[in-house]
C-alpha cells in the first residue's frame, strides 16, 4: 500500500528524512515577507472555501447518514397520519433540498411566468362594450341627446396587454418543459421513496441515476402527463363557463371533475411504478387504475391534505402575499410529492412487492 512503503522508507533512511526536513525549515526561512504574505492570503482563502463549503445545504446529500434507526422502521412499516408528520420532522431537510430540484429542474415554468407577467408586453386601452364602434360612428353622423347618454355608459375602456416578440420566445422557451417534468419527477420520486424506506439517499447520484435508468418512459409519460393535465384543466374551465345552459354541459363538467379526481389519485402510483418495476406504460397506467380503487382510504386522506395545503397557501395569498410567494420556492411541491408518495407507496409494497420476496423465499427454500 502506498501508505505503509512511505513509512517504511521513512524509518529506513532516517538520515535522509531529516536533511529533507532541514531543508524545508530552511527554505521557509529565506521567504521574503511578500511571499510570506501570500502564503497567508491563500490560507485564508482556503479556509473561507471550507467554510463556505461547510454551510452548503447540498452536503447533507453526500455526507454519511446516521444509519436506520428503529422510529424509521417503523414509520416505514406502520405508514398512518401520525408516522406521516414523524417523517416530516426526521426529513424535512432532505425534503427542502427535494424541493429545489423540483422548482429549479423545471426551470423553463419561469419562461411562463415572466411572459404573463407582461413585462414585455405592450400596455394599450380597447372599448370594453362591443358597442363602442356603432355608437362611436352614430355620433359622429348625428349627435343627439340619446347617443349622448348612451356614450356616457358604453365609452367605458379597459387595459389590455399585445404580445411582443419577446414574449413569443418565452412561451417557445416554456416548450422545454416537456423534456424536464417527467424526467425531474421521476428524479424526485426515487429519492422520496428511499427516504420513506429508511434507505441512504445521495441526492446529486440518484436523482441522476434515477433518470439514466428510466430516461426513455419518464420522458414519454412527462409529455403525456402535461398534455392529460392540460386537457382536464381546458375541459372544466370551458364546461364551467357554459354551466347551466344545457344539462350536457352540466354533465360533462361533473365528468371532467371526476376524471379530474381520478387521475390525481393515478399520478403517484404512476410515477412510482416507474422507477420501480421494469413494465411498459399501458401496465402502469392500468395497474394505477386498479391501485386507485383498492387503495381508495389512503387515497382519501391524501386528497384532504392537499386541499387543506393548498386552502392554507390560498389563505397566505390574501393574509400576507411575501410570504405566500417565497412557500412554493421552499417546501409546497415537495410536500405534495411527498404526500402522494406516502399514500401510493404503501399499496404497491403490499400488492406488488412483497408477495414477489415471498416468492422468491420460497424457490430458493425449495
Amino acid at each position: 500500500m502506498p501508505n505503509d512503503n512511505n513509512r517504511n522508507n521513512q524509518s529506513s533512511h532516517p538520515t535522509n528524512y531529516g536533511r529533507n526536513n532541514w531543508n524545508s525549515q530552511k527554505e521557509t526561512r529565506n521567504l521574503s515577507l511578500d511571499e510570506i504574505e501570500a502564503r497567508e492570503q491563500a490560507e485564508i482563502k482556503n479556509a473561507k472555501r471550507a467554510e463556505r463549503k461547510k454551510f452548503n445545504i447540498f452536503n447533507s446529500a453526500y455526507a454519511d447518514g446516521r444509519g436506520v434507526d428503529e422510529e424509521e422502521i417503523a414509520i416505514a412499516e406502520n405508514p398512518n397520519l401520525l408516522n406521516f408528520f414523524k417523517f416530516l420532522g426526521r426529513k424535512l431537510n432532505p425534503l427542502l433540498s427535494t424541493n429545489i430540484m423540483l422548482v429549479f429542474g423545471n426551470f423553463p415554468i419561469f419562461f411562463f411566468l415572466l411572459a404573463m407577467s407582461g413585462y414585455f408586453s405592450l400596455q394599450t386601452t380597447t372599448p370594453y362594450y362591443l358597442v363602442y364602434a356603432p355608437l362611436r360612428g352614430a355620433m359622429l353622423f348625428n349627435q343627439s341627446p340619446a347617443t349622448a347618454a348612451l356614450w356616457t355608459i358604453f365609452e367605458r375602456q379597459m387595459d389590455v396587454s399585445v404580445l411582443t416578440t419577446a414574449d413569443y420566445v418565452l412561451f417557445g422557451l416554456t416548450g422545454l418543459l416537456f423534456i424536464t417534468f417527467g424526467l425531474v419527477n421521476v428524479g424526485v420520486t426515487y429519492i422520496i421513496r428511499n427516504l420513506f424506506r429508511g434507505k441512504p439517499v445521495f441526492f446529486f447520484q440518484d436523482f441522476f441515476d434515477a433518470i439514466k435508468r428510466n430516461f426513455r418512459q419518464a420522458l414519454i409519460y412527462g409529455i403525456l402527463d402535461i398534455i392529460i393535465i392540460a386537457l382536464i384543466g381546458y375541459d372544466i374551465l370551458f364546461f364551467n363557463l357554459n354551466y347551466g345552459n344545457h344539462f350536457v354541459l352540466d354533465t360533462m363538467l361533473f365528468m371532467s371533475w371526476c376524471l379530474a379526481l381520478l387521475y390525481f389519485f393515478m399520478r403517484p402510483y404512476i410515477y412510482l411504478m416507474i422507477v420501480t418495476f421494469d413494465l411498459s406504460l399501458f401496465k402502469i397506467f392500468k395497474n394505477a387504475l386498479y391501485f386507485t380503487v383498492l387503495g381508495v382510504k389512503r387515497n382519501f386522506m391524501f386528497l384532504l391534505g392537499t386541499v387543506l395545503v393548498l386552502l392554507f397557501e390560498y389563505v397566505l395569498l390574501y393574509a400576507y402575499f411575501p410570504l405566500a410567494v417565497i412557500v412554493p420556492f421552499v417546501i409546497l411541491p415537495a410536500l405534495l410529492t411527498t404526500m402522494g408518495i406516502y399514500a401510493a407507496y404503501p399499496k404497491i409494497k403490499e400488492i406488488m412487492i412483497d408477495p414477489y420476496y415471498e416468492e422468491m423465499s420460497d424457490a430458493s427454500e425449495e
